[in-house]
């Protein structure tokens, strides 16, 4: 059986955590905030001062195993809400991100023992939430199962590093380059205790190469994909009306973003921009304030909002310069709306150029005003493109994502046997 733990909780968690269940493999899901239809913590979450709780629902099927320990992200969530800076602040606050993985991971790592006397023989972790538990569990010979969703932080220093040189008024929108030497070493004793190591593309899998020492095992799963849309109109498509391009993601040159408004500063008058998305938590960026000041900016939605919104987008823009995967692709491209993403995300995995989708280079505005150009003069092209996306989106549903890797875990338990 399986200690299953994530802080937070989203649609890869969600259909890891039923993919193991399936299995029979699941021993306990540990979190921080979980809602099941029915309970408090879901009638609550339909109120708007409470809206984000709501991201955290769960298949009713998980309940009877699920462990949650909800204050520290409770903090975080209110204090975020309240502009509590300080709280939220980048490792050093009470309430940060740093804190509400670490608090999780220790409390796993205290349980961990009493749940092995009982049949656990084995833990799945994610990045930045494995160390404590994963050090226990080494102590107690159980099984590691470590989830990379970011790609290595040696590699993205690497390919982000020029950034902060060539863009240096987008410099505070790049939080990576604040993690504190013991967040950094304690990452890659993560990887160290790791029996598996399991990627959602292949960029992620190579990014691991710049790792000084001899890893386990990498195995590649791409994510899956929501529900195909039925309801893409495409016969609005016309020369006589701007492009609609949609952004949805973090507000970081580490998406790309200020390779996207200055691709688009030129065509402002054939394209129209919507961004949907967070600052990061204590940026201090006047290049970025400007920038959104010129096109509609939404900075928080649902998810089934955003994927209405897709649905009456015409293409969906993510510039990344590193990213693990980028579930926004799968989400857009489900929706029928095709996406033009880099290199560097799990991009090349699912798309082929020009045909279900479009590829530029990473941090490149001009290959990306480039493709965007030819949209323009041949709108017509992104139906064709956007039922070939769906077409794809098809193929993959997130219940095949989640079989194999449960079948993953169980070959290698079996093997380990």
């Amino acid at each position: 059986m399986i200690i299953f733990s994530h802080p937070t909780g989203n649609a890869n968690v969600r259909a890891a955590a039923i993919g193991l269940l399936d299995k029979s493999l699941l021993g306990n899901f540990y979190t921080s905030i979980s809602t099941f239809p029915g309970d408090s913590l879901h009638r609550i979450s339909t109120l708007s001062l409470f809206s984000e709780v709501s991201r955290r629902s769960f298949d009713p099927r998980l309940k009877s195993l699920t462990k949650m320990w909800p204050w520290r992200e409770a903090g975080r969530l209110i204090a975020s809400k309240a502009g509590l800076s300080k709280l939220v602040q980048h490792e050093t606050g009470s309430f940060c991100i740093d804190a509400v993985y670490q608090s999780l991971d220790r409390r796993v790592a205290r349980n961990l023992q009493k749940r092995a006397r009982i049949g656990t023989n084995a833990i799945y972790a994610y990045e930045d939430g494995a160390y404590y538990s994963f050090k226990e569990a080494k102590r107690l010979n159980l099984e590691c199962f470590y989830d990379l969703p970011i790609g290595y932080w040696r590699a993205a220093k690497r390919l982000l590093e020029k950034e902060r040189f060539l863009k240096p008024e987008w410099a505070p929108t790049l939080v990576s380059f604040m993690d504190s030497d013991l967040k950094l070493a304690n990452k890659d004793e993560e990887l160290r205790f790791a029996d598996r190591i399991f990627v959602a593309s292949n960029f992620t899998a190579s990014t691991l190469r710049e790792f000084p020492g001899t890893l386990c095992p990498v195995e590649v799963i791409p994510y899956g994909f929501p529900p195909v849309s039925t309801g893409k109109d495409y016969t609005f498509f016309s020369k006589r009306r701007p492009l609609k391009l949609l952004f949805v993601g973090g507000l970081s040159q580490r998406k790309g973003i200020a390779d996207l408004f200055a691709a688009v500063e030129a065509l402002r008058n054939h394209v129209e921009l919507t961004i949907v998305g967070l600052k990061p938590e204590c940026c201090n960026c006047p290049a970025l304030d400007t920038a959104l000041a010129k096109h509609k900016w939404i900075p928080s939605m649902s998810h089934a909002d955003i994927l209405s919104l897709m649905q009456v987008q015409d293409v969906l823009v993510f510039p990344s310069l590193f990213e693990g995967f980028g579930l926004v692709i799968t989400e857009s491209m489900s929706q029928g709306t095709p996406v033009i993403t880099t290199d560097r995300t799990a991009g090349p995995d699912l798309i082929e150029h020009g045909r279900n989708g479009w590829l530029v280079e990473a941090g490149s505005a001009q290959a990306l005003q480039a493709t965007i150009e030819e949209l323009i003069l041949r709108p017509s092209v992104i139906s064709e493109v956007g039922k070939l996306a769906m077409d794809t989106a098809g193929r993959r549903p997130w219940e095949l994502y989640g079989q194999e890797l449960a079948m993953a875990i169980e070959k290698h338990l079996y093997t380990v046997v």
